[in-house]
């Protein structure tokens, strides 16, 4: 695996934990944008195929999660987490000027990634999105409709059919295992309509990667908000039987060989 440099940097609501996995003689900069309840350490081994593949590769913990400052799991605006994810980007140019960027976001932080290149459109060169809370996703309204959102924390189950890989989650203590916060619920049903108003990236490449099985964020849903985000250079490839982290699934090896197929054909040589 990489070397893993940390850095501290000054978030909206405060410190803010950012892995970097550097390379010597990097092509591109991609910049991982974590889910909901977990953390930047978590994509390692997704870190050392981008760095294998000749990127610097950055990951913020989000305000709330892991290592970063903030009340476990509340976020009361996403539009803040997108200032703090472009904070990392500026980390990332400064060290590495003139190289084209990616951002990579899965779960949340494909919703968090679609938000970004709304805002920062001529930014990125190219956008991965893996299992993206984008379009119709009906949980937030199921529990806000609630009087009390229940202590039902995400199933490991549910992310990969490799139970490793969901013991390791279960284990975590970078991990969040509790409920939900009726704030972040009311942040994410607005951010999904925020996206939803907002329009197209217009040609920015966007791969889309999903597993036909994920329970958590269902396929139909995600499909409604990426194709309305897509200006038409989007590429699609689902996963027979594969849930919701498809970077940590049993076909991995073929999801990151899409990754690295993407990124041969949309990045400068």
């Amino acid at each position: 695996m990489p070397h893993v440099r940390e850095h501290t940097l000054d978030g909206t609501r405060g410190a803010l934990a950012v892995r970097e996995w550097p390379h010597p003689a990097p092509r591109f900069l991609a910049l991982v944008v974590h889910g909901y309840g977990e953390h930047a350490g978590r994509y390692e081994e997704l870190a050392g195929v981008l760095t294998g593949h000749g990127a610097a590769v950055y990951a913020p913990d989000h305000a709330g999660h892991g290592r970063s400052a903030g009340e476990r799991v509340l976020i009361e605006d996403f539009e803040d987490v997108v200032t703090d994810v472009h904070t990392v980007a500026e980390l990332a140019r400064t060290a590495r000027p003139g190289l084209p960027l990616v951002l990579v976001g899965h779960s949340m932080g494909g919703l968090i990634t679609a938000r970004y290149a709304q805002r920062y459109g001529d930014e990125p060169s190219a956008l991965i999105l893996s299992g993206p809370v984008i379009g119709a996703w009906e949980l937030p309204e199921r529990l806000l409709a609630l009087e009390e959102i229940p202590d039902t924390p995400v199933s490991p189950a549910a992310l990969s059919r490799d139970p490793a890989v969901g013991a390791a989650y279960a284990a975590d203590p970078l991990v969040w295992h509790g409920p939900m916060k009726r704030p972040t619920v009311e942040a994410f049903a607005r951010t999904l309509k925020t996206v939803a108003q907002d329009g197209d990236v217009g040609r920015l490449p966007l791969l889309w990667l999903h597993g036909e099985d994920d329970r958590l964020v269902p396929l139909p849903g995600s499909r409604i908000g990426v194709e309305r985000l897509s200006g038409g250079a989007l590429t699609e490839r689902t996963f027979a039987g594969a849930r919701h982290e498809v970077f940590h699934e049993t076909c991995k090896a073929e999801v990151f060989a899409e990754v690295r197929g993407f990124l041969d054909r949309v990045l400068p040589r």
